[in-house]
């Protein structure tokens, strides 16, 4: 699938478990707390560090805060006479890096978090970009495909998007596209990973069979039109807004096609089925199933 420039380029991050971070971190504390008693040297008490910044990657603002008061009092107990007042100009500053290295990691580690959300977030929607929703349909499917489960596309657009911007203007239509974007997440089933790929188009992959994928659509189809929506100024009754949609469910077996050409041919079944829906009317749904099997050779 190749609807983006990178294609399925985004790769998941590693991200830390506070599962087992805090053993990682207390069991590092141990140790250069044993070194720090045994040498009372400045390289190894800058050891501190590494749970320091560890603790402000996986756990923000309180981590480093925790992490730095523990390192001072780990500290003056490894030297005796800082306990009696008997500092240094060298032992104050190195109280004060503690707080501010981790202070200065937590802030950094912040940033980086939220660059990454905007880089992989629709502005007007808050839903998945479609750079970001590439990367969780290529997980999905290799998911599917090792359990020999069935994937669910729901492709959909906004039913009279154009008459909205004509008669109200292009504020109006965006508010509009907001407004649906926010019911759809509102509403979206677990496992479920949403994104808005074009102006009023949006996808939904979901781990499940055709006749749960289609539930769910017409779940959606009736939250949709069932809200009030506001833009242009005023309350839009219930029934003002809707969308088609189009469902395509593969079921993965064993077969030659490549991750991009399976998310391809899955994306490609479900945007027809959605014309399909659209030519039959509003506030409609079209479905279709694939099997992907094994191509034999000639």
């Amino acid at each position: 699938m190749r609807l983006s420039s990178s294609g399925f380029g985004v790769r998941s991050r590693f991200a830390l478990s506070s599962r087992w971070l805090w053993p990682v971190i207390v069991g590092l504390f141990v140790a250069i707390f044993t070194l720090d008693c045994l040498t009372e040297t400045a390289p190894v008490q800058h050891l501190y560090y590494i749970p320091i910044i560890l603790s402000a990657w996986g756990f923000g603002w309180r981590g480093p805060l925790v992490s730095g008061l523990v390192t001072i009092a780990l500290y003056h107990l490894a030297s005796p006479f800082l306990l009696v007042g008997r500092y240094a100009e060298f032992d104050l500053v190195q109280s004060i890096l503690f707080v501010a290295v981790g202070c200065v990691t937590a802030r950094l580690v912040n940033d980086a978090r939220m660059l990454r959300q905007l880089a992989t977030t629709d502005d007007l929607t808050g839903l998945h970009n479609l750079r970001s929703f590439e990367s969780s349909l290529l997980g999905l499917i290799q998911a599917a495909r090792q359990s020999r489960a069935s994937l669910s596309l729901l492709s959909m657009d906004v039913d009279r998007l154009k008459s909205i911007n004509d008669e109200h203007g292009h504020l109006a239509g965006a508010q509009t596209v907001r407004t649906i974007g926010h019911i759809l997440a509102a509403n979206l089933p677990p496992g479920a990973v949403a994104c808005r790929y074009g102006g009023d188009e949006f996808a939904i992959v979901v781990p499940c069979p055709l006749f749960q994928a289609e539930c769910i659509a017409a779940d959606l189809c009736r939250s949709v039109a069932c809200s009030e929506a506001k833009f242009a100024g005023r309350v839009w009754p219930a029934g003002t807004l809707s969308i088609s949609i189009g469902v395509a469910c593969h079921s993965f077996g064993d077969h030659d096609l490549t991750f991009d050409e399976a998310g391809e041919l899955l994306f490609r079944d479900a945007d027809r089925a959605l014309y399909r829906a659209k030519a039959a009317g509003r506030n409609r749904i079209a479905s279709t199933q694939v099997e992907l099997v094994h191509r034999e050779a000639n």
